[in-house]
């Protein structure tokens, strides 16, 4: 997650070469997204379990917080 970041809420995922991003009211990939589908099935999986985590960050980075660490998936 970017600090003062556009909405809707969401966050950034980098994997090797390719990026994309993930709204976080409906867990579901953004236009734009060049993710393998192995690595956006783990970033969607892991957005599903940690959805309230990810909510509480985005709003502690939309003031200008730290967002803190958020778990891996189990």
């Amino acid at each position: 997650m970017y600090f003062d970041d556009h909405a809707p809420p969401h966050f950034h995922v980098v994997y090797a070469e390719t990026e994309g991003a993930i709204r976080l009211d409906d867990v579901e990939v953004m236009p734009g997204s060049n993710l393998p589908r192995r690595a956006e099935r783990l970033a969607l999986e892991w957005a599903r379990l940690r959805r309230e985590e990810l909510r509480a960050a985005w709003e502690r980075a939309k003031h200008g917080q730290h967002p803190g660490k958020v778990a891996p998936l189990p």
